[in-house]
């Protein structure tokens, strides 16, 4: 998951298979919490989440307080513009937000990825910026 703070700053955030149910009922999309006790690991290597220099991690000791809300207009959504995709200007060391209108859906295929088996879906969008244009992404999401 990704969680932002007061200042629109975006930080990626794990939770380990074993810690969910501890955690499940404490965190809904879009509610504001205080976490206690976490940890910090460097992150690195290419298509990063976000582009914060650390991920941070829940514990068997984490606490998670409620807060006041954050304010409504701050999203963390910051889209960008499908030429700079598709023209490979972007960097790959993070992920990007993409907002368009689905065009095309294919079932989902088991494929590997990393030696497992695993399930990929594939979405075709369209950039609502350049309606009626033949400006079109393909996106695989592949669940490791």
């Amino acid at each position: 998951m990704v969680l932002i703070d007061s200042n629109g700053v975006k930080i990626n955030t794990s939770v380990k298979k074993d810690l969910a149910h501890q955690f499940d009922s404490f965190l809904t999309q879009g509610s504001s919490k205080i976490l206690q006790n976490f940890s910090l690991n460097p992150s690195c290597g290419s298509y990063r989440t976000t582009i914060h220099p650390y991920i941070n991690g829940f514990l068997w000791i984490t606490h998670v307080k409620s807060c006041d809300d954050l304010p409504e207009a701050l999203t963390g959504f910051e889209p960008v513009n499908y030429m700079d995709i598709l023209d490979g200007t972007l960097s790959t060391d993070y992920l990007v937000d993409v907002i368009g209108q689905i065009v095309e859906l294919t079932p989902i295929e088991v494929v590997s990825a990393n030696g497992k088996e695993t399930h990929k879906l594939t979405v075709e969008l369209r950039n609502e910026k350049y309606d009626k244009s033949l400006y079109f992404l393909s996106y695989s999401y592949v669940m490791i």
